[in-house]
């Protein structure tokens, strides 16, 4: 058999395990809309969770152990990483384009008036700009812990990665407040679904990008990663930046622009 310079991922049945449970994670979500009922949907979640922990706990063996990611693997990886952030950024240029559209031209349907009548945005200078302060200063902390990691500083690397994740968990708290004190909500008009559709799934991003920055603490502690062996860490580090990029066209765009 003829012997390859990049590695041939096995059957895995994770894959599409990972895929059903995510359409029933959209079953589930239809059906809270509907129901109010969240049980069910909370279950699912967690279950995708744990497929997804046993997946990335596979790939990790073939990475530390078993030595399939050469160097030719590790160019597709990054490939890889950078077409799934470019389609990221395609799919948060749909909502944005939507909002600027609505913005430019308000339609006669909310009064030809900008900020729809009856409708308070929020205040950017208040938990909005904390949130910007906390998620720039999160993505100085992972470079920071990346660099760490480089120069085989591994306590300090996992003690600046504990950080990012902990503000990343309190950057979606702050998020959730916001969320309660709104004077409006997604059914009020075209400015409460932009702004919570766009606001939302950024939030989901968030939450993505704090649990894979976890499954990289958690390899760094099992000293899984090396000088020039650690494409993990960088992937998401990549991942954490464009959340703080997408963040800052947010903040500019929906809350402060939005709010004039």
């Amino acid at each position: 058999m003829k012997r390859l310079p990049f590695y041939l991922v096995e059957i895995s049945p994770w894959p599409i395990t990972t895929a059903v449970r995510r359409i029933i994670i959209t079953i589930g979500i239809i059906n809270w809309f509907h129901s109010k009922r969240t049980n069910i949907l909370i279950i699912r979640i967690i279950i995708i969770i744990i497929r997804i922990y046993q997946w990335w706990r596979d790939i990790s063996r073939e990475a530390t152990y078993i030595g399939k990611h050469t160097s030719h693997t590790q160019n597709s990886l990054r490939l890889g990483i950078i077409l799934f952030i470019t389609r990221e950024i395609c799919f948060f240029c749909s909502f944005f384009w939507s909002f600027f559209h609505i913005r430019i031209s308000p339609s006669i349907e909310i009064g030809a008036h900008w900020p729809p009548i009856g409708i308070q945005p929020i205040d950017p200078i208040r938990i909005p700009l904390l949130n910007t302060a906390t998620l720039l200063f999160s993505g100085f902390l992972v470079t920071w812990s990346h660099h760490k990691l480089i120069i085989k500083k591994l306590l300090k690397s996992s003690i600046l990665l504990i950080i990012t994740i902990i503000i990343g968990i309190y950057f979606s708290y702050l998020q959730i407040t916001e969320y309660n004190y709104t004077s409006f909500r997604i059914a009020d008009s075209v400015f409460g679904s932009t702004f919570f559709i766009i606001t939302g799934f950024h939030g989901i991003h968030v939450i993505i990008g704090s649990l894979f920055l976890l499954s990289i603490l958690t390899r760094i502690l099992n000293n899984h990663f090396s000088r020039n062996h650690h494409f993990g860490f960088e992937a998401a580090a990549w991942y954490w930046h464009f959340v703080d990029v997408v963040w800052i066209l947010l903040y500019i765009s929906i809350y402060w622009w939005g709010s004039l």
